[in-house]
């Protein structure tokens, strides 16, 4: 796929002074709801109000929204507030209801990225659009997946593409409901700078309290802008009620928010070296979720060890290791020298580990 320009020129289109910023209830529930919200955020920084009209449910007999008379009220919404709607579709039945209530922008999302049918029906029934279209990431973390999606709408002649951030499921116990992945798409950004890159950071926290410093991040690693559920009650909200905000919590955070503009040759280079900064902090913050995932399996085999009343450390075995590491090490252009350093202390901080389980 070649960076068109367009894909830019769309959301700079908005001149705005801040990020994007598409906000709204996770499901349409009624006509009165969808329409009080939007007239709370009318007047704040969101440009586009955002509601899910069908919502695809993992198990059979949640609520899975509305249907076709949310559109009507987002149609609503659109003539009384000025604000550009929004909502999800799923196939190609979705895309025409939606064409024909004038919805600005339609996103694809996490469940439908996953098959590439999915999106071919869809990227059919928009073939020449010139609405907005904006593709989640899958489910799974798979950027191949995630550009196919973008590729099949690109080949149907769809120009205002952008993608949304909205993390990956895991069985791994996590503060997140989906862990962030941010190499992910600070890789997809890398490939294609030019392809707007908006942040859904309710999908990810999975609760209210984590969603401004997911914000942060996702502007400091140059995001263009925020997907952010917004509810005027959302403990009451009909689904995913945790992690909705209210629109007056909504101006807060946008207020709270470290934006930075880049004006100067100055505040440019302060700009890409926080960008590269923060991309370290993630890195970093992978490496140590790796290393307890490594902790908790050096703990299981002290388990086993002292099960069958085997010694802890494994000389054989500790240097087919080291080995290993070196020669995977310099495929990286890491140094011997870093590499035994690194290795041991990590060597050594299991050898604690299971010590210490044979101890008690």
């Amino acid at each position: 796929m070649e960076n068109n320009p367009t894909m830019r020129e769309w959301i700079n289109a908005f001149g705005l002074d801040h990020p994007l910023v598409i906000a709204g209830p996770c499901s349409a529930e009624t006509e009165e709801q969808v329409i009080k919200i939007a007239h709370e955020l009318k007047d704040t920084d969101v440009s586009v109000y955002r509601a899910g009209i069908w919502k695809p449910r993992t198990r059979p007999g949640m609520f899975e929204g509305v249907g076709a008379i949310g559109l009507k009220w987002l149609a609503k919404v659109k003539e009384e507030t000025g604000l550009m709607i929004a909502t999800e579709v799923a196939n190609a039945n979705h895309v025409k209801l939606a064409l024909d209530y004038d919805v600005d922008v339609l996103w694809i999302g996490a469940r439908s990225t996953v098959s590439p049918f999915i999106v071919q029906e869809i990227a059919d029934a928009l073939e020449g659009t010139d609405k907005i279209v904006l593709v989640k990431n899958p489910v799974n973390p798979d950027l191949a997946l995630w550009l196919g999606g973008i590729e099949r709408l690109y080949s149907a002649n769809i120009k205002k593409l952008g993608v949304i951030h909205r993390g990956f499921s895991t069985y791994d116990k996590s503060k997140y409901r989906n862990n962030p992945e941010w190499q992910i798409p600070i890789e997809l950004q890398n490939r294609f700078p030019d392809l707007p890159l908006i942040c859904d950071p309710s999908h990810i926290a999975g609760r209210r309290d984590l969603i401004f410093d997911l914000s942060q991040t996702a502007l400091d690693l140059n995001f263009d802008g925020l997907m952010i559920e917004s509810h005027w009650d959302p403990n009451n909200a009909w689904s995913d009620a945790k992690q909705q905000v209210t629109p007056t919590r909504l101006v807060e955070i946008m207020k709270d928010l470290k934006i930075r503009k880049e004006t100067t040759e100055e505040a440019n280079f302060q700009n890409q070296l926080q960008q590269l900064r923060t991309q370290i902090d993630v890195a970093d913050q992978n490496l140590l979720d790796i290393l307890g995932k490594r902790m908790k399996v050096a703990e299981e085999i002290g388990l086993l060890k002292k099960k069958n009343n085997v010694a802890v450390l494994q000389s054989k075995r500790w240097n087919e290791i080291l080995g290993k590491m070196i020669l995977d090490g310099q495929e990286r252009d890491l140094g011997e020298e870093f590499i035994l350093r690194l290795f041991k202390a990590i060597h050594q901080e299991s050898i604690n580990h299971q010590e210490h389980i044979l101890k008690n």
